[in-house]
C-alpha cells in the first residue's frame, strides 16, 4: 500500500488494487489483439485512467489528503463521463445485440469479454471497501461500472467485424 502501510497479501484492499491491475493487464492484451484504432485509442485511455485508480485504491482513507497533496490524481466523474461518451457513440452505431451474446466469436471480441468479467469483479471488490467504509470515492464504483458496459459493447463491436 502507500505511503508504506503494511497490511496482508489478502488485506481487502490489496484485493481491490490487485484486481484492476489484472484488470489492466487484460486491457493491454484486448488492446494488443484489436485493430480498430478507435478500439485501441479508447482501451489507451482507459488503461492511464485504471492507474489513477490503482493508486488511489492503494491509498488508506487517512492518507488520502497526503496522496492529493504530493500530486496524484483521484478518479473524477470526468473520467467516468468519457466511458459513457464512448458508450453512447457504440451505441448510435447499434452494434448492441437482441439478446444474450456469447463470448467469443473471435479473438479481439474474447480478450474484451474476459476483461468484461475482471472488471466485474473489479467494481465487487470495490464495492466491498465502500461496504466497509474504506472506500471514500463513490466515483471509483461507478467508473467500474461503466467500464465494464463500455468493455461488453467494445466486444460487440469486435464481433460486427468492425475491427
Amino acid at each position: 500500500m502507500m505511503y508504506n502501510r503494511r497490511v496482508s497479501k489478502c488485506h481487502p484492499r490489496v484485493e481491490a488494487y490487485g484486481v484492476v491491475d489484472e484488470l489492466n493487464a487484460a486491457i493491454g492484451l484486448a488492446r494488443a489483439t484489436a485493430e480498430a484504432e478507435y478500439v485501441k485509442k479508447g482501451l489507451t485511455a482507459i488503461q492511464k485512467d485504471l492507474v489513477v485508480l490503482m493508486g488511489e485504491l492503494a491509498t488508506a482513507v487517512d492518507d488520502l489528503p497526503r496522496y492529493v497533496k504530493d500530486g496524484h490524481a483521484l478518479v473524477m466523474p470526468a473520467m467516468t463521463a468519457r466511458l459513457e461518451g464512448l458508450v453512447g457513440e457504440i451505441e448510435a452505431a447499434k452494434v448492441s445485440p437482441k439478446g444474450w451474446a456469447t463470448p467469443g466469436a473471435n479473438t479481439v471480441s474474447g480478450t474484451l469479454d474476459v476483461a468484461r468479467t475482471v472488471c466485474r469483479r473489479a467494481e465487487r471488490r470495490a464495492c466491498a471497501l465502500q461496504d466497509a467504509s474504506q472506500l471514500q470515492n463513490t466515483e471509483i464504483v461507478v467508473y467500474l461500472n461503466r467500464l465494464s458496459d463500455l468493455l461488453w459493447l467494445f466486444a460487440r463491436w469486435a464481433e460486427a467485424k468492425r475491427e
